[in-house]
């Protein structure tokens, strides 16, 4: 970004300002020459005074301490302050300087600014990831909001955009906006030293990197109840999986000190007095009728006569004999 004559003669304004409390002559001493330092150093490099030089307020401050001219005592805090800021950044743009060969530009300054909107990409997806590292409780490549990943494409979808957006036209934003920005940049590089961390970690350990783990269901059960098909609480119950290994959920917590053996042995449930439907009473078992089998021998009963049928003929009973009648004439 070009510097204009604009910025730099708000930038001598300001820093007259900032200085108002000095003689005239002290003052027009210490910014004599400040417009043809600009100019150089807009000239250096790219960036905006401010991002070079710090604000105008601070830089008068720098200047108010170099040439020995008391402030006023409440901003005497504030130029030890500025005198120290002033020696870091000495101190930074002289290892900006050496570190520039290694990487075949004049300063690291000036590498470091053609990755700037990579760096403005990858703000946004550190920002759309550490969203659905709140909102869906997993660190994952590939957000999740609510556990979605549809939703995590949209996040990014409109993260990374706002953020190139923003760092391009970072330079108009205000002192305190600013801030904010580098502090949420902090933020986000820390977040993303724990999401890296989180997938190398996974990858270690044979999990897929992609891998979002399930909630259990069940990992809150403490006790099963298992009602028969008339609604009655089946005691000593047991549970078997398809190769007959014993399943186990939840622990006889209402077990006494020591007993808590003697409860998995016995099968669920392992409270009974909290059934969640109540306990329904057995009725006693009903004696089964007597059924008589086909060993068993016929008791002894009258005979019926047979039924006469229409086959068979009438007996005839003979009569006793009488005196024989003689012939007749």
């Amino acid at each position: 970004m070009t510097v204009t004559e604009q910025e730099i003669t708000d930038y001598v304004e300001r820093v007259r300002a900032a200085l108002a409390d000095l003689p005239p002559t002290v003052r027009d001493e210490l910014t004599e020459d400040l417009p043809e330092h600009l100019t150089e150093v807009a000239a250096e490099a790219d960036g905006s005074l401010v991002e070079r030089l710090g604000e105008p307020e601070a830089y008068a401050a720098e200047l108010r301490v170099a040439a020995g001219a008391a402030g006023p005592a409440g901003d005497r805090r504030e130029e030890r302050i500025a005198a120290a800021v002033r020696r870091l950044r000495a101190r930074v743009d002289r290892l900006d300087t050496r570190l520039g060969p290694l990487l075949g530009y004049d300063s690291a300054g000036e590498f470091l600014r053609l990755l700037r909107p990579a760096w403005w990409v990858l703000r946004g997806y550190l920002a759309a990831a550490l969203v659905g590292a709140i909102l869906g409780g997993n660190f994952a490549p590939i957000p999740r909001v609510f556990g979605s990943e549809i939703l995590g494409l949209l996040l990014l979808a409109v993260a990374i955009p706002v953020s190139v957006s923003l760092g391009r036209r970072a330079h108009e934003l205000r002192r305190w906006p600013r801030r904010l920005m580098h502090v949420g940049a902090v933020v986000l590089v820390c977040f993303g030293l724990v999401l890296v961390n989180q997938l190398d970690q996974r990858g270690r350990s044979g999990e897929p990197v992609g891998y979002f783990p399930v909630e259990n269901p069940y990992d809150t059960v403490r006790d099963v109840f298992v009602y028969d098909g008339e609604g009655r609480l089946v005691r000593n119950a047991r549970l078997f999986d398809q190769d007959g290994t014993p399943i186990r959920i939840g622990y006889p917590d209402c077990a006494e000190p020591g007993e808590e053996d003697e409860a998995l042995r016995n099968g669920y449930p392992y409270c009974p007095d909290r059934a969640p439907f109540g306990l329904r009473p057995v009725p006693p078992p009903t004696p089964p009728a007597a059924v008589p089998t086909a060993s068993a021998e016929p008791t002894a009963a009258p005979t019926a006569a047979p039924a006469p049928t229409g086959t068979a003929e009438p007996t005839v009973t003979p009569e006793p004999p009488g005196p024989t009648a003689g012939p007749t004439r």
